[in-house]
């Protein structure tokens, strides 16, 4: 009976010493032998949805081209302990990354990593800060600390809202604020300059009709790109608010009367207006008559003191290449639409059956 119980335990510990051999042998060939590039040395990023277990991320690598052996891969993760550290959500990859490196990327703790941020069009400044953090890249502080007072190429703006150029950015988790600041003005610059070149002359029109500067149709475009629900509309809203700038006959003169603008002096300045203490996403009467909000364009004339959010280039054409109209009034009628009028009475009676009837 003793004899057959030490044979036993001898077979499975020799079962044991073949399994765990296999499972080390296979995992330094991972580490020694697994191929730094794949065959052709093709090379090509893939964003992946994390799975939640080993088995279905190896797998997943496997089908896309990323590893040969999903399940060697699979091995050296449960080995090395990644297995219970895999990250969720999008991650970014690409074929020949070596075992390291691709642990590194599906897993927490290994070092930095790429990250895949899209910033969509209309964030503001805030948003922005709030999706880097999101994806590990910099904390929401200290990104908009770095955002605070105008950039070198609009010192005067109060912050570097509106130059944060809406895209698709690769960052490395943990990278210092300061950087991805940096990228994302360069990327601005880089996008807008054949734009305002292309548009010299109407930038010039603009300058004589209203003093504008690039800085300007800048903040305007931030206010249409918030307005513009319907991409088709775009010129359309910018011709209006352009006409309300410089008619003589729209009342209250030169005031664009935007809700955006209402709405973004309490994100930004919060404790500044009375009527921003509970501000929660709705606009209230109170809101649109504080004239203490610096961004309250019922209340005050002309532009806001700066952008209101982050436009892309559609919004910024809009302004440059405005649609040509005597409109002076729109309504929200539905799906993202509006209608237009060019007159008071003709206005009221789009809100009479827009909104008023619901």
């Amino acid at each position: 009976m003793a004899r057959r119980r030490r044979r036993r335990l001898r077979g499975a510990t020799a079962l044991l010493l073949v399994t765990v051999g296999a499972a080390v042998g296979a995992v330094a060939w991972l580490l020694l032998f697994y191929p730094k590039e794949p065959m052709g040395g093709s090379r090509r990023s893939v964003v992946i949805e994390m799975p939640t277990e080993v088995t279905g991320l190896a797998g997943e690598l496997e089908a896309r081209g990323i590893v040969d052996e999903g399940w060697i891969f699979g091995a050296y993760l449960r080995l090395t302990g990644a297995g219970s550290r895999l990250r969720t959500g999008e991650v970014l990859l690409s074929t020949g990354l070596t075992p390291r490196e691709l642990r590194a990327r599906v897993a927490t703790g290994y070092g930095r990593v790429p990250v895949r941020v899209v910033i969509p069009e209309g964030f503001t400044r805030f948003d922005v800060a709030s999706r880097l953090a999101a994806r590990g890249v910099c904390d929401e502080e200290p990104f908009l600390a770095a955002t605070d007072g105008g950039p070198p190429m609009a010192p005067e703006a109060p912050s570097h809202e509106g130059y944060l150029f809406p895209d698709t950015y690769d960052f490395d988790e943990g990278t210092d604020p300061s950087v991805v600041v940096q990228r994302m003005l360069a990327n601005y610059e880089r996008r807008t300059e054949p734009l305002f070149d292309e548009h010299a002359a109407s930038l010039a029109t603009l300058s004589e009709d209203l003093g504008f500067t690039a800085h300007d149709v800048l903040v305007l475009a931030s206010v249409v790109e918030k307005e513009a629900a319907v991409a088709v509309e775009r010129p359309t809203i910018a011709g209006v608010f352009l006409n309300r700038l410089r008619s003589d006959t729209f009342r209250p003169l030169h005031r664009l009367q935007a809700d955006p603008t209402v709405s973004y002096g309490c994100v930004a300045e919060p404790s500044v207006a009375p009527s921003c203490a509970r501000y929660g996403g709705r606009i209230t009467r109170a809101m649109l008559r504080d004239a203490v909000n610096r961004y309250n364009t019922y209340r005050h004339g002309g532009l806001p003191p700066g952008p209101i959010c982050n436009p892309g280039l559609p919004a910024l054409r809009a302004v440059l290449d405005p649609a040509v109209h005597d409109y002076l009034y729109f309504v929200a009628r539905g799906g993202g639409r509006h209608a237009f009028s060019e007159g008071l009475d003709s206005h009221e009676a789009n809100v009479d059956q827009y909104l008023r009837d619901e």
